[in-house]
């Protein structure tokens, strides 16, 4: 009798529009695992669970104002249906949400998969957001028109940790945000391009002075770009 295949790290994304999936992540090292079956993906069209002939998924505001809102009783008919039998992290795309870092991408990529609600309109009514304990993340400080956008860019991060995903795992351990700071310049041929050259050390065949001078060039870029990144490195 064989022994059972261990289930590989899966993504459950609830979407108005499922065909935006697999999009970015069908293609290069994302698109190769999918294909591989190091992961997989699979996609909850929340209009399924409208209650109406009109497959309504969304009202008006209470207490007024421009756009729509999601009901709750669709997204937790919606939710009810990716979670069932799938203990993941269910989380929810919006600009007020904690802002995604490489630490929680990892966590992310370390454990079973995740469940993620990509909002649409003005958003999700507050009470199914309560109801579903949902963990609300952010890209950055800006506004997209939906949650797709930021679910691929979520998936990718965690999809490249896998094992097995990119082929020179010790690549991951210096890029940026691996160590608290952004990662150093690369060069390659030609060694001289319009009348610049590559770091003299970089050709020394020094492996000691090389290392010095990535770690020297990650610290002074992350103190000028990242004071943020750089404080935290700093009282490490």
């Amino acid at each position: 009798m064989n022994a059972a295949q261990p289930t590989p790290w899966t993504a459950r994304v609830l979407t108005l529009f499922p065909e935006m999936f697999p999009g970015l992540l069908g293609f290069s090292l994302a698109g190769t695992a999918l294909k591989r079956g190091d992961w997989r993906l699979e996609t909850v069209d929340i209009r399924e669970f409208a209650c109406d002939k009109h497959r309504s998924v969304d009202d008006t505001p209470f207490g007024g104002g421009p756009g729509m809102v999601l009901r709750p009783d669709v997204v937790d008919a919606a939710i009810g249906q990716a979670c069932a039998g799938f203990a993941a992290p269910l989380v929810f795309l919006t600009p007020r949400g904690r802002r995604l870092d490489q630490a929680r991408v990892r966590a992310l990529a370390s454990g079973p998969g995740v469940v993620l609600l990509c909002g649409r309109y003005e958003g999700v009514d507050e009470r199914a957001i309560e109801a579903r304990a949902l963990e609300e993340i952010s890209l950055g400080d800006f506004v997209l028109s939906g949650g797709e956008p930021a679910a691929v860019a979520l998936l990718d991060a965690c999809v490249r940790l896998l094992p097995g995903v990119v082929g020179a795992e010790t690549s991951l351990e210096e890029e940026s945000f691996e160590r608290g700071l952004l990662e150093y310049p690369h060069y390659t041929r030609p060694q001289v391009w319009r009348d610049r050259a590559v770091p003299e050390v970089l050709v020394s065949g020094h492996h000691e002075k090389v290392r010095a001078w990535r770690l020297s060039e990650a610290e002074r870029i992350t103190r000028e770009r990242r004071p943020d990144l750089w404080r935290d490195f700093a009282e490490k």
